[in-house]
């Protein structure tokens, strides 16, 4: 036997372990069950509860394909009233639910006795969804209506071993009117329960109220975040600095967060809403610096504050629908021309006069009434809903600025998401997990569900200098299947914390064709997604963030598997065997493996390193 041939096989024996082996950290067992019968749901059962007032209710049923059934109610009054508090309940048997899924979810997502939702326009999206012990959807419940205020609860009753649903609408004060409509959408198909969530979003993306805005490339590019390294506390040149380490790493763009605005560093807003940029006079001049590093530039804004201490705040007195106190500031009433005009000039300028590349709109979710705001046109409103008069507001931003660039790139980050929202931006960021791997996957799996097309980036990650270059790789591993926005200091990081950040980000370049537009495939909700996969024609990317066991079927031509668990140790389960080529790379892109191999079908064992990468090439006849 040849060296090479001795040392192959001394390799594979390290990295391949018998596969009758006994392990108790890995889940061998993979047990098939008889698939449970669709639920039945009487449709006649689905009523509304409340006092109608002035309204008489009309309901009518379709179905809109096997398994997925219409109920529509329109609200009809002989003159303009108000639409009072009402809920649309029925019930269904609690048969093979071991799960649930909503927009709101992010731990506990195993105790579904009682669960809910909250949706407006600029609040998460109206649906709940729930499923059983193979992640198969049970039941699948939205809302048509994704602009007004609407909650969804269910409840286990315990004497009959029934779900409840009940459906709340016009708990938020809306304007008088004669009619309002809404369509119940209830989904039994036997199909993955992420899948009945997409087709909740393709149901809403047909409405043309509803039309998503384009999403141009740049806004699937690896992006630089100032918030967490360096907070208000910016400066032209090492931002400059750093966009020139980014761009060398793979990012494309660099979002400029709160503080450019005014010299205030105390983290509130009570000198925000003039959009003078006081501790960067020379923003144009600090646009052109980032362009020609070869980066876009994104400016961040807070829609709808005027701090109390703003030069423009005496403009619009009478003209601001609430106070903040602990931030300083007011939020403007978007119901007049002028505060809208305002807003709209604010970003057209910043378009035409410093040539940004897009905007980070923060605070949406401010705009809403509450119990004494008067709804009605009245005192120079030309809208009486807030919801409306916002919907009006963020579509003539979006249509203007898009007019002047049509590739211009808009933010939003959770809870302000949902199919409204993917009118007026083109991506959509998790909420706030700073230094948090699991809180960031949770949060951006939930949204690549609901959010289709439109692009979906992690919340900002950044991690201590002190950690390993394993652990500080968890950070990009857990938003994987997202678009990676890096907040870390990195002139003050470790040379090997760079050399992972430039190996996973051009891992994440060369491969996002798979990971954002392929077929995307969370795992169990309850189990905080253990591992997650994409698969694009003949390539599949699994990500491992627990012990599991992965199935290579013969149509996969290539496989990567990354480890971004606590164990070396990774499962395969081969059907139909494989022969071809393997590479295993530890977390700074060093090759620790490569060779030819041949295994039969079975269990078989692979040894990836921590925050590693192993990629399986089979041999194409």
């Amino acid at each position: 036997m040849s060296i090479k041939k001795i040392i192959t096989v001394l390799l594979l024996s390290l990295i391949f372990l018998p596969s009758c082996k006994q392990n108790t950290d890995l889940n061998y067992t993979i047990s098939k069950t008889e698939a449970s019968e669709a639920l039945e749901i009487d449709t006649d059962s689905i009523t509304i509860n409340g006092d109608l007032g002035n309204f008489s209710v009309d309901k009518q049923m379709f179905v809109e394909t096997e398994g997925v059934k219409l109920i529509s109610f329109s609200f009809v009054a002989e003159v303009p009233s108000e639409l009072q508090p009402v809920s649309i309940t029925f019930k269904f048997p609690s048969i093979a639910i071991n799960g649930y899924w909503n927009p709101n979810i992010s731990v506990d997502k195993v105790n579904y006795y009682k669960s809910s939702v909250t949706a407006k326009a600029s609040r998460y999206a109206p649906v709940l969804s729930f499923y059983d012990n193979d992640l198969k959807n049970r039941i699948t419940i939205a809302l048509s209506d994704a602009i007004n205020q609407s909650e969804i609860v269910s409840y286990v009753k315990e004497e009959d071993v029934h779900f409840y649903p009940e459906i709340k609408l016009f708990h938020e004060k809306m304007p008088k009117a004669k009619r309002y409509n809404i369509t119940l959408r209830i989904d039994t198909r036997q199909v993955p329960y992420y899948k009945s969530i997409d087709d909740v979003s393709t149901w809403w993306a047909s409405n043309p109220e509803y039309k998503p805005m384009h999403v141009p490339d740049a806004a699937k590019n690896p992006m630089y975040s100032t918030w967490y390294s360096y907070h208000q506390n910016i400066s032209m040149e090492e931002i400059v600095d750093e966009c020139k380490l980014a761009k060398q790493l793979g990012c494309s763009a660099v979002i400029v967060d709160d503080g450019w605005q005014t010299n205030d560093s105390s983290r509130g807003y009570r000198y925000t809403g003039d959009w003078n940029p006081e501790r960067i006079p020379n923003m144009k001049e600090f646009v052109d610096a980032v362009h020609d590093e070869g980066m876009q530039f994104i400016l961040w804004y807070s829609l709808p504050f005027m701090g109390e201490r703003a030069k423009n705040y005496p403009r619009f007195k009478g003209k601001y629908l609430r106070y903040w106190e602990s931030q300083g500031t007011y939020v403007l009433d978007p119901r007049y021309p002028e505060t809208r005009k305002y807003i709209v000039n604010t970003y057209i300028d910043a378009l035409n006069q410093w040539g940004v590349d897009g905007f980070k709109l923060d605070f949406l979710g401010w705009f809403t009434a509450n119990k004494d705001t008067e709804l009605t046109k009245e005192n120079g409103r030309d809208f009486a809903s807030i919801n409306n008069a916002t919907d009006a507001l963020m579509t003539e931003i979006t249509n203007k600025l898009t007019a002047i660039n049509p590739d211009v790139l808009i933010e939003f980050r959770q809870p302000y998401i949902g199919p409204v929202m993917r009118k007026y931006g083109n991506m959509f960021r998790g909420v706030d997990a700073p230094n948090n791997a699991v809180a960031n996957k949770i949060e951006v799996t939930n949204l690549r569900m609901l959010s289709h097309k439109t692009a979906v980036h992690s919340d900002m990650f950044i991690w201590r200098k002190e950690e390993t270059v394993e652990q500080a790789a968890l950070q990009i591993l857990n938003i994987l299947y997202s678009v990676p926005q890096l907040s870390v200091k990195l002139k003050d990081i470790p040379e090997t914390h760079v050399k992972m950040i430039k190996f996973w980000f051009n891992y994440w370049n060369e491969n996002k064709k798979v990971l954002l537009d392929g077929e995307f495939i969370p795992s169990n909700p309850g189990a905080n997604y253990p591992y997650i996969s994409a698969k694009n024609n003949h390539q599949q990317i699994t990500a491992l963030y627990e012990n599991t066991v992965i199935e290579l079927n013969k149509n996969i031509n290539r496989l990567d598997v990354v480890n971004a668990k606590s164990s070396e140790f990774v499962a395969l389960k081969l059907k139909d065997g494989f022969s071809g080529t393997m590479k295993i790379l530890n977390t700074v892109g060093e090759v620790i493996f490569e060779d030819s191999i041949s295994l039969n079908s079975g269990m078989h064992e692979l040894k990836i390193p921590r925050s590693g990468l192993a990629v399986l090439k089979r041999n194409i006849e």
